[in-house]
């Protein structure tokens, strides 16, 4: 796929973008929330979102969609930009021309929580989602209504899987389309074991069923 870069202070967040060469139609939009240790300023270290996630899949890969990895600012995480993150979200759809029902959103560690954080603030965006190795708030669970993809190293170091477990356990008694991924032997870095053809194929396959 194609990889332009976007500093234009026009966007809420300087960010990578992914697309297909011949694009058909109305495209389905995946946005990937980065790591803490990925953030900046969009200057220099815009490439620093390109070391997780699916960005070595991609390229070698084609897909007929559009995947984004906005950078968050330094100082600051996702789950503390929720607002903003839809607001980015939505310019995309309107100027990307993107399938309202087909947009997922993905993250690893501090993404994770972002991932988590935006679904529940705005459930009605998105068609799926796949938080890897964060945490959310599971009193507050019952507002994810689309599927859900859960991936977390079960001796994970930095965040531990009983984050995962406890969003897991609630869905689960809730009755909710969730897939837990709970890696054996597996410690913070589980995104080397999920960002690829099967997590892609997944997402794209899921379409939005109520707003």
């Amino acid at each position: 796929m194609k990889r332009i870069e976007h500093r234009e202070e026009t966007w809420a967040f300087p960010f990578v973008e992914y697309s297909c060469e011949e694009k058909s139609g109305k495209l389905p939009l995946i946005i990937q929330l980065h790591g803490a240790g990925e953030r900046g300023c969009g200057k220099e270290d815009l490439d620093k979102v390109d070391v997780h996630g699916f960005s070595k899949y991609l390229q070698d890969a084609e897909h007929n969609c559009i995947v984004i990895m906005p950078q968050c600012p330094p100082e600051t995480f996702w789950a503390a930009r929720v607002e903003s993150i839809a607001a980015f979200i939505e310019q995309l759809i309107q100027e990307y021309d993107i399938d309202e029902d087909r947009v997922y959103l993905t993250g690893l560690s501090m993404g994770g929580y972002g991932t988590w954080y935006t679904a529940m603030a705005r459930p009605d965006l998105f068609a799926a989602i796949a938080p890897v190795c964060g945490g959310g708030m599971a009193w507050n669970a019952g507002v994810l209504t689309m599927p859900i993809w859960v991936f977390h190293g079960a001796e994970d170091e930095v965040v531990s899987v009983n984050q995962s477990d406890e969003m897991v356990e609630k869905l689960k008694g809730l009755q909710a389309d969730v897939t837990y991924t709970r890696l054996d032997g597996v410690r913070h870095g589980v995104w080397d074991h999920t960002y690829g053809k099967e997590l892609m194929e997944w997402l794209l396959s899921k379409k939005r069923t109520g707003k």
